[in-house]
């Protein structure tokens, strides 16, 4: 099976999420906004995995763009978390940089599949 780095990257930003969530709980003692992260954060790896078992190109693209919609989402809560003092500057940087290459993954599959498609 050929490696799919989409699938692989976000399902491991989809781990990282649920250790971030699990931190903010029992050490800074959020609780609602780090659900929303969780959410949000969990899903585009979960929404991947839905897309490729698409049954159609079109099933496929549709998946795929609530993929980004939720990393876009994402992007948001980190930084409202990081600007209320929940998550440092240093986990900032790391997951922003984490969750843009998502974003520039999944916005360049998606631009292929518009080009091929017109």
């Amino acid at each position: 099976m050929k490696e799919n780095i989409i699938q692989i990257k976000s399902y491991a930003f989809a781990v990282r999420i649920v250790k971030v969530y699990n931190y903010l709980c029992e050490e800074k003692k959020e609780y609602v906004l780090s659900k929303q992260l969780l959410r949000s954060g969990t899903s585009i790896a979960a929404n991947i995995e839905e897309a490729i078992g698409g049954q159609t190109d079109k099933d496929f693209f549709a998946k795929l763009t609530i993929a980004y919609k939720e990393a876009r989402e994402t992007h948001y809560w980190i930084r409202l978390l990081t600007d209320t003092d929940y998550i440092s500057k240093k986990e900032n940087e790391s997951l922003l940089f984490d969750i843009n290459e998502l974003l520039k993954i999944i916005g360049s599959i998606q631009k292929t599949l518009r080009s091929k498609n017109q």
